[in-house]
């Protein structure tokens, strides 16, 4: 059984309550038929019924038992509304009520007020739209205040890694990336059930070149430790040392149990991140999965606007993983 076997099992059957703010995209609809039918969700779908079910039709789906709500006359918006004032406090009642009217802001109320776990957008909304969304409503985990991303990369050989952050922050501070490496370790431990081996990588290794850019992510590995001792993080590292056990033994004294056995891959900006995930897929024939959202308070995802039914199926199979 391969990771996202694996993941499609023990998801099945748990039945969480995923909201999707896009309900009147076809691919959507089919996803969310998909996922309830195997019981790893009970979609609910935010927009006009006429139009979700009109959609399904021209799909040739049939959308008659997914649940819907529509944001724009929903029976639950003076709740949500009231709830979103808790929430944002300074803001009336009237300017609440208008926020929630948003499909963003009503996904992600319904989640941070427990009415659903999680909360899937992006298929026709920015990334920055998304995040915007859950951070006014569900906020951030605790001790962390950057929102981030990462991919799972399986590779042909069987191998799995994930691959932080890679789609959102595009120049993070030691801080930022102090919250990328604890998030991703986070997500790791979730998914697999296993102890991450946490990397934060650079072109030089523990001082090997002197440069503000090394040094940002030798602080960034320091800041982790201190917040989280337990946590087997190390760096600055260049990628050989952190993924080839001969290679960390010739460069480091003493290897630790980071060196040469990475499975989490921190990268120092948005370019290395970006890059290198791309040259894994294409060049290495890895499958990526992502880019999935970390660092909020309960699940949310992004998903890439040409994501597939497939690619939205798995990407809410993920997150109830995680819940």
């Amino acid at each position: 059984m391969d990771f996202l076997e694996a993941i499609a099992a023990r998801s099945r059957g748990r039945g969480y309550r995923i909201v999707f703010p896009e309900g009147c995209d076809a691919r959507i609809i089919e996803a969310a038929i998909i996922l309830q039918h195997d019981g790893s969700a009970r979609p609910i779908l935010l927009g006009a019924k006429k139009e979700i079910v009109d959609a399904a039709i021209a799909a040739g789906l049939d959308a008659g038992t997914l649940e819907s709500e529509d944001p724009s006359c929903s029976p639950l918006l003076e709740e949500i509304a009231g709830f979103y004032v808790s929430k944002r406090r300074g803001i009336s009642h009237g300017a609440a009520l208008r926020m929630v009217r948003r499909n963003l802001i009503f996904a992600g109320a319904l989640v941070a007020s427990g009415k659903a776990d999680a909360m899937i957008a992006g298929a026709a909304s920015t990334t920055a739209d998304v995040i915007s969304a859950a951070a006014l409503t569900i906020g951030y985990r605790k001790g962390i205040s950057t929102p981030s991303s990462f991919f799972i990369m399986m590779l042909p050989d069987g191998r799995v890694f994930f691959y932080a952050d890679c789609a959102v922050n595009v120049n993070p501070d030691a801080g930022q990336l102090a919250d990328i490496a604890i998030s991703t370790a986070d997500s790791y431990r979730r998914l697999t059930g296993n102890q991450p081996k946490v990397a934060l990588l650079s072109f030089s290794t523990r001082g090997s070149a002197q440069h503000p850019a090394a040094l940002k992510v030798a602080e960034a590995v320091q800041i982790v430790k201190k917040r989280n001792p337990d946590l087997m993080v190390d760096g600055e590292f260049q990628v050989d040392t952190a993924l080839v056990p001969q290679v960390a033994t010739r460069k480091l004294k003493d290897p630790g149990p980071v060196a040469g056995n990475a499975d989490v891959l921190i990268f120092p900006n948005l370019d290395a991140g970006n890059i290198a995930y791309k040259l894994t897929q294409y060049l290495a024939g890895a499958r990526a999965i992502g880019p999935i959202l970390q660092g909020f308070a309960r699940p949310v995802s992004d998903l890439s606007r040409g994501a597939s039914t497939e690619d939205i199926v798995q990407v809410a199979r993920i997150l109830c993983s995680q819940i």
